[in-house]
């Protein structure tokens, strides 16, 4: 859900005369779906269903599956395009955003305001029906922390607007503990802070890369205000706590040798780079390879646990029990 989340939007030129006169029905639904930023939703379902799973410690009825997972999408979506509606100004003078439909103008102001209305209503009303109340309350909770608390308060103000806004997209993994459990455990909550720790060290070397686009919209992301030696040293110390919570799900939350043995091993992976980062940082040697090398890491990292998540419940016993 929050920019946090997952790879970097598009670039590039506006669309060509030549192919806006080509299918504008076509080109409107592109431009409503881009809006809702799925590749964001892409990295936060990877999240959702692993913990659906752990949490029923097997498969949950797919009718609650298939509703879960549309429902956190509606609401990612409509916090995607509440988004784009609110940072349409300084999406105008990035590169990285300027193809974003609002810049182009393929789609209105008000079009997509109304678009993220019914997509956030949407999404409240079936995780309601189709879960419980307290995972529609969720939805409506991740909504509101990413529009309100990031978008809105904490964006424009400080560095630290990734890491407390990034809370929101930790909200997946909440959503999908109450959707099968109908109560939120110690387990949901350390998946919940794996993720919030995880957002830093993801997001801040690719704001590294887009510095420039940050100056030029006076957005104080950490990568566009400090230098590389800055932003590696808070990445190997978030990695370090990431690392750490992740472990925690062992004791805490039962979890067995697949989920423990893959969380060491991709947590000593993503480590390694992290340093190695820090180390050409202090070193003057830091390049964007090198900085984006660490950012696609992350994902790989998170994906890679989230998998073992799925599989633990399959294989094995807890490891403590």
């Amino acid at each position: 859900m929050p920019e946090p989340a997952l790879a970097p939007e598009g670039t590039g030129g506006s669309p060509s005369a030549g192919a806006k006169s080509r299918n504008p029905v076509a080109r409107k639904l592109k431009a409503y779906v881009a809006l809702t930023k799925p590749r964001v939703i892409e990295l936060l379902l990877v999240c959702t269903l692993p913990t659906m799973i752990f949490a029923q410690g097997g498969l949950p009825q797919i009718g609650l599956i298939i509703t879960t997972m549309i429902g956190g999408a509606l609401a990612a979506g409509a916090a995607g395009a509440f988004n784009c509606y609110i940072d349409r100004d300084i999406d105008r003078v990035m590169k990285r955003t300027e193809n974003r439909p609002l810049v182009t103008g393929e789609v209105t102001d008000r079009e997509a305001l109304v678009f993220a209305w019914v997509l956030a209503v949407a999404s409240v009303v079936l995780l309601g029906a189709g879960a419980n109340a307290l995972t529609a309350f969720l939805g409506v909770v991740a909504i509101l922390f990413y529009v309100v608390i990031y978008s809105l308060i904490l964006k424009r103000r400080t560095p630290q607007n990734i890491v407390w806004g990034g809370a929101a997209g930790c909200m997946p993994v909440l959503i999908a503990w109450s959707s099968v459990t109908n109560t939120l455990s110690w387990s949901a909550w350390i998946l919940f802070a794996v993720i919030f720790l995880w957002t830093p060290p993801h997001y801040w070397p690719l704001s590294v890369k887009y510095g420039e686009d940050y100056r030029r919209a006076n957005v104080p992301m950490l990568g566009a205000i400090a230098g590389t030696d800055a932003v590696s040293v808070q990445v190997v110390l978030y990695a370090w706590a990431m690392v750490v919570c992740s472990l925690l799900l062992v004791p805490v939350g039962d979890a067995g040798w697949v989920y423990l043995v893959t969380a060491v091993v991709a947590g000593t992976w993503f480590l390694a780079q992290s340093h190695r980062l820090h180390a050409d940082a202090m070193a003057g040697r830091a390049t964007p390879k090198g900085t984006m090398k660490v950012f696609h890491g992350s994902i790989s990292y998170l994906t890679l646990l989230f998998l073992a998540v799925a599989i633990d419940p399959f294989i094995g016993g807890a490891v403590l029990r």
